[in-house]
């Protein structure tokens, strides 16, 4: 993949970079801070295909004016930390709700400055010897039971996406977490069930439907193109928007003019169209 070409010579050039400083007394020339300017340190997890092919396309418009360099973490605590110590300049892994929650046991105040795209979820029917039982969400009858993620975040996300499709209406909107207990109103007397998230696709056969998080879709063996509904792009969905994140005070910092390049190359219809090819709709952008 191109992506991780360029990944091992920006590793390489960092390396040699670090190397001249410490030959070199701690003096730089004017040449060497541009380039630092210009090159823009970059934290991830590990990256799927779709997400390399967007990247590669970023770095193919930025052509030489800047180099991307980045570094693949492994475990979600990291990213953000290495954004506040310095050993990255942005990071590129999380939604606006990872975001305010890991800023708020951690006591810092990272920011977001650009948006990207939703991984929407999505609510599936209920199946009876193999084949969907509805095929629109107005089919589900009354006193219907639906099952949906237990945890708290995923069971938010989910009560939301009910109400986005009509069943439901909460009395919470916007940031806060939603619960059961926050259903105002339920028209169809559905009955909601709590599982755990690897369960609800599991228990298509015995509900009438069920959220499944994305992350268990393909390896239950559903067909996400064939969801009853999908999780719409409003302002209940917009704390699940995956950003772009950096320092408070990023603006101030030699490297600002190159981050604002990468988030102008990013939002380019380009990108959209890498994104929505690449993910084969599983993505979408939102910016």
């Amino acid at each position: 993949m191109k992506f991780k070409k360029w990944f091992g010579l920006a590793t390489v050039a960092a390396v040699s970079v670090v190397a001249l400083a410490a030959c070199g007394g701690g003096s730089k020339s004017a040449s060497t801070s541009k380039e630092d300017a210009n090159t823009i340190k970059v934290g991830v997890m590990s990256l799927s295909t779709s997400e390399e092919a967007r990247w590669d396309k970023v770095q193919e418009l930025l052509g030489d004016e800047v180099k991307l360099e980045f570094t693949q973490f492994t475990d979600y605590s990291q990213p953000n930390r290495a954004v506040v110590e310095g050993e990255v300049d942005i990071n590129a892994f999380q939604h606006y709700n990872f975001l305010n929650n890991w800023n708020e046991e951690n006591g810092e105040e990272l920011v977001a400055i650009a948006d990207t795209y939703i991984a929407p979820i999505r609510l599936y029917s209920g199946t009876e010897g193999g084949k969907n039982k509805y095929k629109s969400v107005d089919e589900i009858p009354n006193g219907a039971e639906i099952a949906v993620p237990n945890d708290p975040t995923n069971e938010s996300r989910a009560l939301y996406l009910l109400q986005s499709a009509g069943l439901i209406k909460l009395d919470v909107s916007g940031e806060e977490l939603a619960t059961i207990v926050n259903i105002k109103e339920n028209p169809k007397k559905l009955t909601i069930t709590e599982l755990d998230a690897s369960q609800t696709a599991s228990s298509l056969e015995s509900v009438a439907a069920a959220v499944v998080n994305n992350t268990f879709v393909i390896e239950s063996g559903l067909d996400y193109k064939n969801a009853l509904y999908k999780e719409q792009k409003d302002e209940n969905s917009a704390q699940w928007y995956n950003l772009i994140a950096a320092k408070p005070d990023w603006e101030k910092s030699d490297k600002a003019a190159a981050i604002k390049k990468i988030v102008k190359a990013y939002q380019t219809d380009d990108v959209k169209k890498i994104i929505e090819e690449t993910s084969d709709g599983m993505d979408e952008p939102v910016w």
